[in-house]
Parts: structure tokens; C-alpha cells; sequence
């Protein structure tokens, strides 16, 4: 059996290929994302390897899975290290990705994912969970008749879905007198973050007016627009990338080199996301201009 990716197969990556250029076991969680996929693995978590790259460590992402423990279960032999493929008409280039620390499964262990939404470190709480995962009416608002929504209402300490886990996490948080987190919805629906951050509220308002008032005063909810193609991994994709890359990869992403992602300028966040992430991240053309 081929040698699988990890730490310490880093040293016999083929030359040709760049490892992360720094140490991952040096990374602080300071993001949270639900629903890591292929394409948040080729989109945000590239753009967060290149800020750790200028050496802040403290943005390392914890994954979740709302549903499956596939992703989970490919990565963590790997040490969370994964494939980042860009193909193009001129050929394909191949970099290591080092910026998950580890995915959790929610439905297997959800308080493991509230204690990383309410640890202090936790900044931004990111999101691409799609536009289904929403629990709306057709007029925006709360759908209270929604299986989940009524199932976290009745058990807030363990939540199922995403308004659940937000509302939960923020809640804990604001009783132990932690800012709160700042939510980031990289999903594809129209105004992503006042849509959530109103469906938030009307949750949160529901369980407990005070806390609905706390959120919708204090939580920062920017809009995003983000955009890059990202085909369904093949075994033909894994075995040439196991080919060029010298070890075996069992979930590496395979994109186009163009890479594009906007975030709505807001006055707040959970603390200063710092210089390289502010270049590289957040302020990125026209939704930064009102």
C-alpha cells in the first residue's frame, strides 16, 4: 500500500509540489465552519493557508459535518492535510493544504462542536451549508413548523441544526461573558447574511426575548458572494494526483486556478481578523463599497 498523506509524509512530496509554509501543529482554532465540503476546502480554507503562510497562527479552521462522517473520516488519517488541485489548458499544479486542524461530526458528538463555537478563540463562524439548510417561509421569515427548528427549540443544548448550533454557542457564550463570534454565510441566496442573521434572531427570539435582543445587537452577520468551480472528486482524480503528488490522497479537490469571493464591509467584528487575513479575506471589491 502507497504511503498515505500526512505530517510526516510532508518530507517526500514529490518536488514539484508545495507543502504548507508553515507548521500545522503550531495552529490556534480561530475559525469554526459548518458544512466542509469540497468547495469550502477549495475556496476559504485556501485563502486562510495563504494568511497563515504570513504567519499568523490563530486562524486555524475546525470543520464540522452537520450529516456525514465521510470527510471526516478521509482527513483525519491524513492530519487534516488534503490535495488542492488547479487544472487549466496548460496542465495541472498541485498544493498541500494545511489550514483544517479537524472536522467534527455533529450528529455523532454535538457538544464537541458547541465547545468549539463558544471557545474564546473562535472568531468567525463560517458557513456553506446551502440555501436548503435556511428553514424559511416564502416571505423570508422563520419556518416554525420546520422538523429542525421545532426539535432545537425543544433541546437547545443539543442542536441539530444550524440555527441551533448558532443560537446555542452564542447564548453559552454571551453567559460566560465572551464576545461573540462573527457568523459568515458563504451560501448562494441573495442578501446571505441579513437572511441568517434575521432567521437567527427570530430563533434565538423564541427560546428567550433577552437573547434575541443580544443577538441582534451585538452579532455581526456581513454578506458574502464567493465563486469558484468545483467538480465531485473521481478515482481517476485521486490516482493522478497520487501519481504527480508521490503519496496517496483520499479526498484532494480538483478546481480551476480562478478563485473569487466578496465580503460586504461591516463596522464590527469579533475582534480584529489582522493583516493578512483583512488583505487577503475580507475587503474584496464591490460589496465592500456600499
Amino acid at each position: 500500500m502507497a504511503q498515505r498523506l500526512n505530517r510526516s509524509s510532508l518530507s517526500h512530496l514529490a518536488g514539484t509540489v508545495q507543502g504548507p509554509a508553515y507548521d500545522p501543529t503550531q495552529l490556534v482554532a480561530g475559525i469554526v465552519h459548518i458544512g466542509i465540503g469540497a468547495f469550502h476546502r477549495a475556496h476559504q480554507a485556501v485563502y486562510v493557508d495563504a494568511c497563515l503562510a504570513e504567519g499568523d497562527a490563530s486562524w486555524g479552521i475546525v470543520g464540522v459535518s452537520l450529516r456525514s462522517s465521510a470527510m471526516r473520516d478521509a482527513l483525519a488519517p491524513q492530519d487534516c492535510l488534503y490535495t488542492l488541485a488547479q487544472r487549466d489548458g496548460s496542465g495541472e499544479t498541485l498544493k498541500v493544504i494545511g489550514s483544517v486542524m479537524k472536522v467534527l461530526v455533529a450528529p455523532e458528538d454535538p457538544q464537541s462542536v458547541l465547545a468549539a463555537m463558544s471557545s474564546p478563540q473562535t472568531r468567525i463562524v463560517t458557513l456553506t451549508v446551502t440555501e436548503k439548510a435556511y428553514p424559511r417561509n416564502a416571505d423570508g421569515t422563520l419556518d416554525v413548523q420546520d422538523r429542525t427548528v421545532a426539535a432545537d427549540l425543544a433541546n437547545p443544548d443539543r442542536p441539530t441544526g444550524i440555527l441551533g448550533f448558532l443560537t446555542e454557542a452564542l447564548a453559552r457564550r454571551m453567559a460566560d461573558g465572551i464576545p461573540p463570534f462573527t457568523v459568515l454565510s458563504c451560501d448562494n441566496l441573495p442578501a446571505n447574511g441579513k437572511t441568517l442573521h434575521g432567521l437567527v434572531t427570530e430563533f434565538a427570539t423564541l427560546r428567550d426575548p433577552e437573547l434575541g435582543r443580544y443577538i441582534e445587537q451585538n452579532v455581526a452577520f456581513p454578506s458574502s458572494m464567493v465563486d469558484r468551480i468545483v467538480p465531485a472528486t473521481t478515482d481517476d482524480d485521486r490516482q493522478r494526483v497520487a501519481q504527480a503528488l508521490g503519496v496517496e490522497d483520499a479526498w484532494p479537490v480538483v478546481t480551476e486556478p480562478s478563485c473569487n469571493g466578496w465580503w460586504k464591509t461591516i463596522s464590527r467584528w469579533a475582534g480584529p481578523p489582522g493583516n493578512a487575513m483583512a488583505s487577503r479575506w475580507w475587503p474584496m471589491s464591490p460589496l465592500s463599497k456600499r
